[in-house]
C-alpha cells in the first residue's frame, strides 16, 4: 500500500475503498470491459432511454444462446432457492434462515498438530505452527472413503483451508485494551521485530489440513490424525512447470531455481480432479520490499513489489537475522542472484498443489498456470480423453481473466500434477459484440518473442501480466472467484468493484463509472470447453435497489440488495452462492450503509433470482464455501471480524466484536462455521 504509513498492523483489505492491497500497475492501453459494454450497448441501439434502461434491455435479452429459459418460464415459485430470504444485519453474530442453526468450528489457533497446544494470545511462533491459521478464506472438505459408498463419506473427512493475512494487533498482546504500538506492526526500539513474533505471522499464514469428523449429537469436531498438518509461509516447496530452472528464479536458497519457501496471502483455491488441493496466492507482492536505486525489473514493477523502508510486515528485520527472514529484502546485495534474494518474489504468485491425503509430501507450485494475483482456480468436470480445462482470476484493478487447457488429455486411471506442468495459458479478450477470444500465452506466438523482450517460456509466465498487455487481453474490474454450472457448464466470475474507472474508461463488463458495486459475469465456450472462442453476458449488476439489475432486468431489492461479490460457487444442484466483500474501511458507512454486514446470498442461474442467506458478524468478510457430498452440511468462513475498529479504538479498548467467543476478554478470531437445516434436509431447499 503506497500510501499507508510505515508499519501499520495490517494494510487494508484487499476489497478497501480507497486503497488496495497492490497499486495500479497495468499502465498498459489495452481496452477496458467497461468501455467494450458501452460501445456494445450504443451497437445495440438501446441508450435512448439513459444507461439504466440500457442495461435493464440487455438484461431482459441475454445474447448467449441458451444460458437460462426464457425469464417467463421461471415466473412462479422458485423450488431451487426453499428458504425465507433474512434482513441485512449489522449484529456481531452469524444470522441464517429460520429453520437453520449456525456452529462454529476450528476458530483460529485452535490446536491440530503436535503437541496440541491450546490458544492463547501469548502462543510462540512454534505453537502457530501446530494451530489453525488466521484470517480463514478458501477451502474444500476432502471425504473420508467408505463410509457412504455412491458419495463418499458425509460425517468424515479432511477439511482444508487457506489463510489469507493476519492481524498483528490481535496476535501479539494478551490484554484487552493495550496499545500495540497505536495497533501497528510492534517493532523494537532499535528498529528490529522479535523473531518469534515473525515467526508467529509467517506461521498464521497458508493452509490448514485437518481431520474434521460429525458427532452423535450432530456437531463437528477435530480428530486426530496423521494426515492433520499446517502448510505455512515458511514451508518447504517444489517449482514444476516451465519456470522451473529459469534464471529468474534462482536464489541463495535454491541456486539451481528448483525449490522455494512458503506460499503467502492464500485466497481462494481449487480441487483438481484428481483430488488434491490448489490454494493460490493473491496479493504477495508487497510482503517483499527492494531497495535498490535502479528501476524495478518488471518482474516487480509489474506485480507492485513495495518500494518502501521496508515490506508489509517487516519480516525482513526479524532480530536474528535468519536467512529465512531476511529473504523478504529482495534488494540486490551480491554480484548474482544466486547470492541473495533478488529473484524471491519470482516464486510466488503462483497456485500451489497440496496433496491432503499425503502429510509427507512437498507442495508443488505449478508455473504452467501463470503469476499473478490468483484469486481462485476452478475446473471444468473432466472427460476422459479430453484436456483439462480451468480458469483463474487476477484480482487487481485492471488486470485479467485466464484460462489453461493442459496439453496432455485427462485419464482418470492416471491423472496428476503433471497435467498442469504442460498446457497453453490463455487470456480472455472481450468484444463488444458479446464474443469473445482467448490469446494464447506461448513463447514464439502472439508476438511473444525475443525480439519483442520475451526470451522463452518461462520468461513469459514469470512476466504473465505483461505478456497479457502485450497480446491486447482486456482490462477487468478485479476478478475474483469462479464458477463452472456443472448442469450447463456455464462459468461464472465475480468482478467485485473499481473506484479507480473514470467516466472516459467506461467501456464493458463494467457499465458504471467509478464502480462501487461490483457485478458477475458468464461466458460459454464456443464449442468443446478447449474452444478459443466464448459468448459472454452479465448475470447481475450488484448494487443498491436503485442502480443495480437482475437478470429480469428489475433492481435487486431489500432481499436481495448486495454489493462487492466476491467468493462464488455451485453446489450439485446448480444452486450458485454468492459471498461478499465490502471493505472494512467503508462497511455500514455512507453509500454502504444499505448492505449491512458482509452475507452470503443463494441464485437461481436459470430465473436469475436472488435471495440472501446468511449474514456475518461484525468488520468481517464472508468466504469460502462448501457442502458434504449429502449437502446436508455447509461450510463457510468468517474472516477478519472486528476489523473495521480503528487503530485509536483498539488503543482505547474499545473493540466492537468478539466474535465467535464472546468473552470481553478474547480477541476476535476468524473461524469455519458449519451449517445444518434442523430438519436434517438438504442446505439451501
Amino acid at each position: 500500500m503506497s500510501n499507508e504509513p510505515k508499519h501499520r498492523q495490517s494494510p487494508p483489505h484487499k476489497n478497501n475503498w480507497d486503497i488496495d492491497d497492490e497499486p495500479i500497475c497495468n499502465h498498459s492501453h489495452n481496452p477496458d470491459f467497461g468501455r467494450i459494454l458501452s460501445t456494445r450497448l450504443q451497437r445495440r441501439q438501446v441508450m435512448r432511454g439513459g444507461l439504466a434502461t440500457a442495461v435493464a434491455v440487455m438484461f431482459s435479452r441475454p445474447h448467449v444462446a441458451s444460458f437460462l429459459a426464457d425469464s417467463a418460464s421461471a415466473a412462479t415459485g422458485n423450488p431451487k432457492l426453499g428458504f425465507n430470504p433474512i434482513p441485512v444485519s449489522e449484529a456481531d453474530t452469524i444470522v441464517v434462515p429460520e429453520g437453520y442453526t449456525a456452529r462454529t468450528l476450528i476458530p483460529w489457533g485452535e490446536p491440530i498438530t503436535g503437541n496440541y497446544p491450546a490458544y492463547k494470545v501469548e502462543n510462540t511462533g512454534a505453537e502457530q505452527g501446530m494451530q489453525v491459521g488466521s484470517h480463514h478464506d478458501g477451502m474444500h472438505f476432502f471425504p473420508i472413503e467408505g463410509r457412504l459408498p455412491y458419495e463418499g463419506s458425509s460425517n468424515d473427512g479432511l477439511l482444508v483451508v487457506n489463510h489469507e493475512y493476519i492481524e498483528p494487533r490481535y496476535m501479539h498482546k494478551a490484554a484487552v485494551g493495550s496499545a500495540l504500538n497505536a495497533g501497528t506492526v510492534p517493532m523494537k526500539p532499535d528498529g528490529k521485530r522479535e523473531a518469534d513474533q515473525v515467526l508467529k505471522e509467517i506461521n498464521g499464514h497458508g493452509v490448514t489440513i485437518t481431520r474434521i469428523r460429525q458427532q452423535a449429537n450432530g456437531t463437528w469436531a477435530v480428530a486426530r490424525d496423521a494426515r492433520n498438518r499446517r502448510v505455512t509461509a515458511g514451508t518447504p516447496m517444489e517449482l514444476s512447470g516451465p519456470v522451473r530452472g529459469s534464471d529468474l528464479v534462482k536464489t541463495k536458497y535454491s541456486p539451481d531455481g528448483t525449490r522455494t519457501r512458503g506460499t503467502i496471502n492464500n485466497c481462494a483455491h481449487g480441487v483438481t480432479p484428481w483430488n488434491t488441493y490448489l490454494t493460490c496466492e493473491e496479493n504477495w507482492a508487497r510482503y517483499f520490499r527492494n531497495g535498490d536505486s535502479a528501476e524495478l525489473p518488471r518482474e516487480h514493477s509489474r506485480y507492485g513489489v513495495s518500494t518502501d523502508d521496508t515490506s508489509r510486515y517487516a519480516w525482513e528485520l526479524a532480530d536474528n537475522g535468519a536467512d529465512e527472514y531476511i529473504r523478504f529484502d529482495v534488494s540486490s546485495k551480491a554480484a548474482s542472484a544466486t547470492q541473495d534474494y533478488r529473484n524471491e518474489p519470482n516464486t510466488f504468485g503462483w497456485v500451489v498443489e497440496i496433496d491432503p491425503f499425503s502429510p509427507n509430501s512437498t507442495p508443488v507450485k505449478r508455473t504452467a498456470l501463470g503469476r499473478f494475483a490468483h484469486e481462485g482456480v476452478v475446473f471444468h468436470t473432466p472427460v476422459e480423453g479430453q484436456p483439462v480445462v480451468c480458469y483463474s482470476g487476477d484480482d487487481a484493478r485492471f488486470e485479467y481473466i485466464y484460462k489453461y487447457v493442459s496439453a496432455q488429455p485427462y485419464r482418470q486411471a492416471s491423472a496428476s500434477g503433471s497435467l498442469l506442468d504442460n498446457g497453453t495459458l490463455y487470456v480472455a479478450k472481450f468484444n463488444e459484440d458479446g464474443s469473445g477470444e482467448w490469446l494464447a500465452l506461448k513463447f514464439g506466438e502472439n508476438g511473444l518473442t525475443p525480439a519483442n523482450g520475451f526470451r522463452d517460456q518461462g520468461d513469459v509466465l514469470v512476466n504473465t501480466r505483461t505478456a497479457a498487455d502485450f497480446v491486447g487481453a482486456t482490462k477487468m474490474d478485479r476478478p475474483e472467484w469462479g464458477a463452472i454450472d456443472p448442469s450447463t457448464g456455464q462459468v461464472y466470475f465475480t468482478l467485485t468493484n473499481n473506484t479507480r474507472r473514470e467516466d472516459a474508461q467506461v467501456d464493458a463488463a463494467n457499465p458504471r463509472a467509478k464502480n462501487a458495486w461490483g457485478h458477475i459475469i458468464r461466458w460459454q465456450e464456443a464449442g468443446n470447453k478447449a474452444a478459443t472462442a466464448f459468448n459472454w453476458d452479465l448475470f447481475v449488476l450488484a448494487g443498491p435497489e436503485d442502480d443495480s439489475r437482475k437478470l429480469s432486468g428489475q433492481s435487486l431489492n431489500d432481499e436481495s440488495i448486495f454489493c462487492c461479490p466476491d467468493g462464488l460457487w455451485f453446489d450439485a444442484d446448480s444452486r450458485l452462492w454468492i459471498q461478499t466483500d465490502i471493505s472494512e474501511s467503508v462497511m455500514n458507512q455512507g453509500d454502504f450503509k444499505p448492505f449491512g454486514n458482509n452475507q452470503m446470498l443463494a441464485a437461481d442461474p436459470r430465473s436469475g433470482q436472488i435471495r440472501r442467506f446468511l449474514t456475518g458478524p461484525i468488520g468481517q468478510e464472508i468466504t469460502g464455501v462448501v457442502t458434504t457430498p449429502d449437502q446436508r452440511t455447509m461450510f463457510i468462513n468468517v474472516q477478519h471480524p472486528g476489523a473495521t475498529v480503528t487503530e485509536d479504538e483498539f488503543a482505547a479498548g474499545q473493540i466492537n466484536s468478539r466474535w465467535p467467543d464472546k468473552n470481553p476478554a478474547m480477541y476476535p478470531r476468524s473461524a469455519t462455521v458449519v451449517i445444518t437445516k434442523n430438519d436434517g434436509g438438504m442446505i439451501g431447499t
